[in-house]
């Protein structure tokens, strides 16, 4: 069972979230916050598999309690995904970088929560599919300087390669058709890749293979 932390401030957002997510038979609503000082203590409490968390939120937002929760040893195994009302919001940059494993706007489909929901869970999510190039790219746009590659010195030039496609925004099955490998070849070789870079998720994965040098902007395709 996927337990689910919803912390939005508004109640007939969680109310709608609440009741999509507990009619699904792997799915749970562990517990609710309406600003970020309970979502905080609600995590702390509940552990839960994934917080749905509002990036606006009074008291400390959902930003801040990203970084709180990421940055708790204690509480690594919590997924955070960041909840936003437009799709390119400025506080999403930063919140990947803070350790969440990615963003949905509030408007998506019901069909893609919960997909997001359950592929965040198995370590494959990064972002909303109908935005996900859209956002690497302007990421790429506004990132910093690379920093030194000597981060990626423990990795083979095949998982350097893979590193890479996961970085221009491909899944697991599009790495496999890439690199005419299977599925499940493509996945042990990003999780692999995450081990060595001590890499919380697939969204830190593409941060780190910005920051190295190993993409760079204008590379998706």
């Amino acid at each position: 069972m996927i337990r689910v932390l919803l912390a939005d401030d508004q109640s007939l957002v969680r109310a709608g979230f609440k009741a999509l997510l507990d009619a699904q038979p792997d799915i749970e609503v562990a517990g609710e916050a309406a600003d970020g000082e309970e979502a905080l203590r609600k995590v702390r409490e509940l552990r839960p598999d994934v917080v749905l968390m509002d990036i606006r939120m009074p008291l400390l937002d959902g930003l801040a309690a990203t970084r709180r929760i990421t940055g708790d040893e204690a509480l690594q195994g919590v997924k955070v995904v960041m909840l936003t009302t437009f799709e390119l919001d400025e506080y999403v940059f930063e919140a990947i970088r803070s350790g969440a494993s990615g963003f949905l706007v509030k408007d998506t489909e019901p069909e893609e929560l919960l997909r997001a929901v359950r592929a965040v869970v198995e370590g494959d999510a990064l972002l909303s599919p109908g935005v996900t190039r859209r956002l690497i790219a302007e990421f790429a746009a506004r990132s910093k300087e690379p920093a030194a590659a000597g981060t990626l010195a423990e990795l083979t030039e095949r998982e350097r390669e893979v590193m890479a496609l996961v970085g221009i925004g491909l899944s697991n099955e599009e790495i496999a058709r890439r690199l005419v490998v299977s599925p499940l070849t493509a996945k042990t070789h990003v999780s692999r890749t995450m081990v060595k870079l001590g890499a919380r998720d697939r969204a830190q994965l593409v941060v780190l293979a910005y920051e190295s040098g190993l993409v760079r902007p204008g590379w998706l395709g």
